[in-house]
């Protein structure tokens, strides 16, 4: 064969091998850039986006603003839409009738693409609380699942908003809805769309076929209330395990099966397991607001655990608890180190091995019960939207807090609540944001904003 013609098609090959690369490298950033469940994609909350501002600017460029109703709910983005549930009430209505709704919204333009709605009632919730759906939607190609605060689960097109299927807590499962409301976003995991119900019997988590609602397996008996947890699937031990904070204990389960792998029982006192459980190697950490933390030492043979340490404490007051006391704020876990928001706003850093405090500041976030802070890794820093609605970058180390720039993102307007110590003319912003495309997605009783973190705008 003549030396050109092999040289060409050598070249034509390899030009076709790099073709193909940029092909497919593209479509995996485009799908790794989406965020379409809560805390992101593997619910990790990781933005492994390149191209970020450095420092936060003067001004936020803020792309678009789509008028919302209440909810505490936060935004899904992929495939072009972003998707977000939300709530009005009936004005007619004296027993906290109303309703619920889903909306799809053009990533790009901010155009609303279509909106879902369904009647419901908030009058078996708190009333301070009664302002909206809790659970961010789960996306899952072409179609999208939200959970409203009172129990119903619904499967919509993603395109069209049309309803594929739908199951109702209550009706369907005797479920008992918690004081807070229904918080759990279902989680899908091949064919299956697992989701916390509190049905009975034996159904406190319960799989169904994605695409036909159809039951597949239930598991774990109801101790009290559901909880508030979202669920989570790890790989540890040679297995994938699917873990499920509860008010009444933490649990792994075979995710294809509901098979029990291994419980650690530790009751969440008022039955506020709310904060998503850290997996991070062999450590897996939950924390609740009365009791502080646990740390549970993940087995690396097998799909098993046992207890590493747990908090002692019975009190929620920052001077008389050592550990971390959080409630809404999720931690993250950094090598043999952990940070968290504990019960009265104190961001604190402490051993992971032994869950002793290394240190306390109050710069992150406002001291006040309850305070929040949804914390995001970046690189090697950290994205911070505290409950005040500024918007923070941040480095958390051993050593203590370091706080690189900061800058107003969205007004408050939630309610703080109850208890001592409280503030009664504070607003809060309980909702976490998403991340997808160089941009920070964020809503509020009143609207959804689309902003700029791309270093190329400022």
């Amino acid at each position: 064969m003549p030396f050109w013609i092999t040289n060409f098609s050598t070249t034509l090959f390899l030009k076709t091998l790099v073709t193909l690369a940029i092909v497919l490298l593209g479509a995996t950033e485009t799908f790794a850039n989406d965020w379409p469940e809560w805390r992101g994609e593997g619910r990790d909350a990781v933005w492994s986006e390149t191209g970020i501002v450095d420092e936060l600017p003067a001004a936020l460029q803020v792309k678009w603003r789509v008028p919302v109703n209440a909810g505490y709910s936060g935004p899904a983005v992929a495939d072009g839409r972003v998707f977000i549930t939300d709530w009005s009430e009936d004005p007619e209505s004296r027993t906290m009738d109303g309703t619920e709704r889903a909306l799809a919204i053009d990533e790009e333009t901010g155009e609303v693409l279509w909106t879902r709605e369904w009647p419901t009632s908030y009058r078996m919730l708190m009333v301070s609380y009664a302002i909206g759906p809790r659970a961010t939607p789960t996306v899952d190609g072409d179609h999208v699942y939200v959970v409203g605060a009172a129990g119903d689960l619904y499967c919509l097109d993603a395109e069209t908003g049309e309803i594929i299927w739908e199951k109702h807590y209550i009706a369907d499962y005797d479920s008992f809805i918690p004081t807070w409301g229904v918080a759990s976003s279902p989680i899908v995991d091949g064919d299956r769309l697992i989701t916390v119900v509190g049905g009975e019997p034996g159904g406190l988590v319960m799989a169904f076929d994605k695409r036909t609602g159809v039951e597949l397996w239930r598991a774990l008996d109801v101790v009290g209330e559901m909880g508030y947890g979202q669920p989570i699937i790890i790989e540890a031990g040679g297995a994938r395990q699917l873990i499920i904070w509860h008010a009444a204990a933490l649990a792994s389960l075979n995710p294809e099966t509901g098979q029990l792998y291994w419980e650690e029982t530790w009751e969440a006192g008022a039955g506020m397991s709310v904060a998503t459980p850290v997996h991070s190697g062999n450590y897996l950490l939950v924390t609740q607001f009365y009791r502080g933390s646990m740390m549970m030492e993940l087995n690396q043979d097998r799909p098993d655990a046992e207890l590493l340490w747990r908090g002692q404490s019975r009190s929620e007051m920052p001077d008389e608890t050592e550990g971390l006391h959080a409630l809404i704020t999720t931690p993250l876990i950094d090598g043999d180190y952990f940070y968290g928001v504990g019960s009265y706003g104190e961001l604190r850093g402490l051993d992971a091995r032994t869950g002793e405090r290394l240190w306390m500041s109050d710069q992150m976030t406002a001291q006040a019960r309850w305070g929040t802070a949804f914390i995001v890794k970046q690189d090697d820093r950290y994205f911070v939207v505290n409950d005040d609605g500024f918007l923070i970058i941040a480095e958390f180390t051993p050593a203590g807090y370091v706080e690189r720039s900061r800058i107003k993102l969205i007004e408050p307007t939630g309610d703080a609540g109850f208890g001592p110590r409280r503030n009664f003319d504070r607003k809060v912003n309980w909702s976490h944001p998403a991340y997808s495309n160089k941009h920070i997605f964020h809503r509020n009783d009143n609207e959804i904003i689309r902003a700029s973190l791309a270093a190329t705008d400022y």
